[in-house]
């Protein structure tokens, strides 16, 4: 076994045991990655050192023990090589040991990004509690029309034609609502982006037509972002 994992430089043997009470207190030494592991050992078994691991590395089963096969893939075992075997089964055996790492490093890759974006993109909501008389009421976010600074206070218009206030100015509301969605187009306003009908120029801004009929005027400090959505 030596002999043949010597034609795999990325695999370094960090210790060899002849029986199962040194292989255990190896594997506690060293915390391998990999190891082939016999069945029947001086000491303990290899299920019994499996047994006795906290953390279970990858393991490929070297045995002349066909009936443990089962319990060794119920331990998730790699591969189970039964003695005697070839140099071509042995490299079938670390071929899909490597594969197994390969796969497991691209999960944990793609689990790290997958972390870091949702760390990176702020959460939006995607519904708020908006006051109604003497109670707060769930309010999809995608049915606000358009937002109006109300004071230091800000107005939701909705698409159905209600009307909500908002403890937040305009200010802090254009942070909390997604930008996917949502549009500052003035500093009195901000649109819904899905809302919009129509836009038509005005002098060195535009009046944007919603759906609702309301026209929302586009200041000239705003207008190079209304044009970002004409193709």
């Amino acid at each position: 076994m030596s002999e043949y994992l010597s034609h795999y430089p990325d695999l370094v043997v960090v210790g060899e045991a002849a029986n199962g009470v040194d292989a255990l207190r190896l594997i506690k030494i060293h915390e391998p990655e990999i190891i082939f592991l016999d069945v029947q050992m001086p000491g303990l078994t290899g299920l019994d050192v499996l047994a006795r691991l906290e953390t279970l590395p990858l393991v490929i089963f070297s045995t002349a023990y066909d009936q443990y096969a089962l319990e060794a893939f119920e331990l998730h075992a790699v591969d189970y090589l039964l003695k005697p075997y070839t140099r071509d089964r042995f490299d079938q055996a670390v071929d899909r040991l490597l594969k197994r790492i390969n796969q497991a490093q691209t999960n944990l890759a793609k689990l790290a990004q997958d972390l870091h974006d949702e760390q990176a993109a702020p959460a939006y909501p995607e519904r708020i509690m908006v006051p109604k008389g003497s109670k707060y009421i769930a309010l999809p976010v995608n049915e606000i029309e358009y937002v109006s600074a109300d004071g230091d206070y800000s107005s939701l218009h909705c698409d159905s034609g209600s009307r909500y206030l908002s403890q937040f100015g305009i200010g802090e509301l254009e942070n909390r609502l997604n930008p996917e969605l949502f549009l500052r187009v003035h500093r009195s306003y901000i649109v819904n982006r899905q809302a919009i009908k129509e836009a038509y120029r005005e002098g060195h801004g535009y009046d944007l037509v919603l759906q609702s009929g309301e026209i929302v005027r586009v200041s000239r400090g705003y207008a190079e972002k209304v044009k970002e959505l004409l193709f």
